[in-house]
């Protein structure tokens, strides 16, 4: 034991006497054969120790980094070329790739932009806004028995709107596609709606509705050149259901199929658009009979990115029936944090003004003009 404590003693006294007559090994290959040719055991040890720490010392920083520098992983968008990780499907900046369109990160259609599955993720914007109304339905009506209130509430047409929306990626790659590039994906969906009367104290500032709205939703990827420079992007079918979660007389809900489809003009302009079919109910079940005259059969929602901190869109419903009713929606999102912490973030000032049926759902066959002002987190 004895000899052993005092080995790496001897070690260290030879390695300073080396150091003190200047024969320090050189670094690199050089230095290693000038240890080896030390005849003497203990000598060599020390010269060994010496050379393989100045050989940590000196490492070069390109290898010390484990990737060197010609092999960073690159965006090349007029290419189309992906990050390294996203080239093998594993998930990296993918979906928050600038260097993609907007249409493909927000469904992930390609290679790239995958950001994995069972993640969660924004879908419509989550917001708080300040709203007010032309009017606000203080006694909701249906058509349907037992389904309309009987005394008014005396609400206010200043009010808050919340609204949450998630969506998160089930599956890909469920169907082939030509293009190995592409990817089709099925997803899940919930988006939560509500009118909180946050200016009613007398009556303890109640939520005047909530609405709910699950889907399912797939996707399937396309890459069309269509007249000036316009791209087909994809198109989709989808399930979803909407309720408001009230009992009798307030109880509104119905469900639908519907298909999609979404262009894109490089990635200033997006055309999207869905067309869909209510799923029938007996009349002793149909909370909100002809909802479909009201709120519209089909959707047509224009974009304009004129830079990526403001965007500008238009949504329009029609009923496609022999009465002319719908919606309007027309919104300005701009970026927060250019100018206050120096940076963009998520976070937009969202102004919206909406005209038309179906801003609610316990509102589907009453129509109004809302104006709101708010903050909404956009996550795609």
């Amino acid at each position: 034991m004895k000899r052993l404590r005092l080995a790496p003693l001897l070690a260290a006294a030879l390695s300073l006497a080396v150091q003190a007559q200047g024969a320090a090994p050189v670094a690199g290959d050089a230095g290693w054969r000038q240890c080896s040719a030390i005849a003497d055991g203990q000598e060599r040890l020390a010269c060994f120790d010496q050379w393989a720490g100045r050989q940590a010392w000196q490492a070069p920083a390109a290898q010390a980094s484990g990737r060197p520098m010609d092999d960073q992983p690159t965006t090349n968008p007029a290419q189309g070329l992906a990050p390294q990780a996203a080239a093998d499907d594993s998930p990296g900046e993918g979906c928050r790739d600038s260097g993609y369109t907007t249409l493909s990160r927000f469904w992930e259609l390609e290679a790239g932009t995958d950001c994995g599955a069972l993640r969660f993720r924004g879908y419509r914007p989550m917001s708080v806004s300040v709203v007010q109304g032309s009017s606000v339905n203080d006694q909701p009506q249906s058509p349907s028995a037992g389904r309309s209130a009987g005394t008014p509430v005396d609400y206010r047409k200043t009010e808050m709107r919340l609204q949450l929306s998630v969506r998160t990626k089930l599956a890909k790659g469920l169907l082939p596609i030509a293009n190995p590039d592409l990817r089709d994906s099925l997803w899940f969906g919930y988006t939560q709606q509500s009118y909180w009367q946050l200016f009613s104290p007398g009556i303890s500032r109640p939520f005047r509705n909530t609405d709910h709205e699950p889907e399912i939703i797939y996707v399937y990827p396309t890459d069309a050149a269509l007249p000036w420079g316009w791209r087909w992007r994809y198109s989709g079918i989808g399930l979803v259901h909407q309720s408001n979660g009230q009992s009798l007389p307030l109880s509104r809900s119905w469900n639908r199929v519907y298909l999609m489809t979404g262009l894109e003009l490089d990635d200033r302009f997006t055309v999207t658009a869905r067309i869909w079919k209510r799923i029938g109910e007996s009349a002793a079940n149909d909370d909100n009979p002809g909802i479909g005259n009201y709120v519209g059969r089909a959707e047509l929602g224009l974009a304009w990115n004129p830079n990526p901190d403001n965007t500008l869109a238009l949504t329009a419903r029609h009923s496609l029936g022999s009465t002319a009713r719908g919606s309007v929606r027309l919104e300005w999102l701009q970026s927060l944090g250019t100018s206050w912490v120096g940076r963009r973030t998520n976070l937009r000032l969202h102004t919206q003004l909406f005209s038309g049926y179906g801003d609610s759902l316990v509102d589907y066959n009453r129509r109004r003009t809302v104006f709101s002002v708010g903050v909404s987190l956009v996550d795609f």
